[in-house]
């Protein structure tokens, strides 16, 4: 119903990108906790980064189901550079292109469309994660200049060789009591803004996970971006985004490892014949095929509304809810049809089944989203 000829081009492009380029290292960059700037810079040149971006500012001017496809297809074959393009186009250059000026806009986004170029929003930090209220992260206006002290953890893209900046939502004052959020640009090579990458994840050991450090910080005013006090606004537009992108990692992983299932299924012979034959195991199968594509008709009918201008934020967390669960479920049916092989390093469904993890927390945890579905239902 949503999916057109240019989708499926698109779809068919990616996959073969990602069977031909990823998935030979896949499993090595995992191994090594390795961040691939070859792969990064292919992917650019595919045009994976600012898909959705205007044109006029070098990215893509595509539809955003399109951008949801592409990061669907990097997921069915590996989380982590699925991540790196999710991460670098919704929380990296989505804010920068809706709330940026012209002059800065300029300043950043063609840059970032091409691959040599990655961008990080800094929103969490070490007490303030579901609640995005409780960062103490500050900045302070004095002499024409934003000085910002604080940290924040687990931002993507953020301590990569080719990483330009991050936006980064700070507490800029305060309003009748209540703490007043602006985000702020800082480039990469400000004096007093520092990074650490952040080592030993169960998951996307592949992608850029970072700690960012302000001490004293100091970058023009005319860095803010958005208007003051916006920040609160800014950071739930791009989560709202971002939801999107984390369903579609969802959806392609379980659609990868629905796909691993049935092939060990066919291939894997017990009592003289393959486990596919067996009514357990063919149910297990059944009801994964069922999920994925309840889960890929509920995203796409998220991103057909986003297009056509309708409200579609209720949608977003129901999709990055329920594609992440299911994520979950696959990967977990695809281990157990696998048996003792689907616990071992050299099956990609060990890895599937560690980088679903995280889509139950990132860009908002499955009780945030419930959270947030109930309160749009019940005022």
């Amino acid at each position: 119903m949503y999916e057109q000829e240019e989708h499926r081009l698109i779809r068919q492009t990616v996959r073969e990108f990602a069977e031909q380029e990823i998935k030979p290292v896949a499993r090595e960059l995992d191994e090594r906790q390795e961040f691939s700037y070859e792969l990064t810079r292919k992917m650019g040149e595919l045009g994976l980064f600012g898909m959705v971006t205007p044109v006029e500012y070098g990215g893509q001017g595509m539809d955003y189901l399109s951008y949801i496809i592409a990061v669907e297809e990097l997921a069915r074959v590996d989380g982590s550079h699925a991540a790196t393009v999710a991460a670098h186009n919704s929380l990296g250059i989505g804010p920068l292109a809706l709330y940026g000026r012209k002059e800065q806009k300029e300043k950043y986004i063609p840059r970032l469309c091409t691959g040599e170029a990655l961008w990080a929003f800094g929103l969490t930090e070490a007490d303030a994660g579901s609640d995005s209220r409780g960062s103490k992260t500050s900045a302070q206006l004095e002499n024409g200049h934003w000085v910002i002290n604080g940290s924040k953890i687990f931002i993507t893209n953020g301590s990569t060789d080719i990483t330009l900046g991050a936006t980064v939502q700070t507490v800029s004052g305060e309003n009748n009591g209540k703490k007043e959020f602006s985000t702020i640009i800082v480039d990469q090579d400000t004096p007093g803004f520092t990074v650490r990458t952040m080592k030993d994840k169960m998951m996307w050991r592949a992608s850029n996970t970072s700690e960012l450090y302000f001490d004293n910080c100091t970058v023009p005013e005319d860095h803010l971006l958005g208007e003051r006090g916006e920040g609160s606004k800014i950071m739930l537009k791009t989560l709202d985004d971002g939801r999107l992108s984390i369903a579609a990692m969802g959806l392609g992983l379980a659609q990868g490892a629905y796909e691993m299932a049935v092939t060990h299924a066919k291939t894997r012979k017990q009592f003289g014949k393959p486990i596919a034959k067996f009514q357990a195991i063919a149910f297990k199968i059944a009801d994964m095929a069922m999920k994925v594509e309840l889960a890929r008709n509920l995203l796409y009918k998220a991103c057909w509304l986003k297009q056509d201008g309708q409200p579609f934020e209720i949608y977003s967390a129901m999709a990055k809810l329920y594609c992440s669960e299911i994520a979950k479920e696959v990967a977990d049916e695809a281990v157990q049809i696998h048996g003792g092989y689907g616990l071992m390093k050299e099956y990609d469904i060990e890895r599937f089944y560690r980088d679903q993890r995280l889509l139950q927390i990132g860009e908002g945890t499955s009780e945030i989203q419930r959270l947030v579905i109930s309160r749009y239902l019940l005022g």
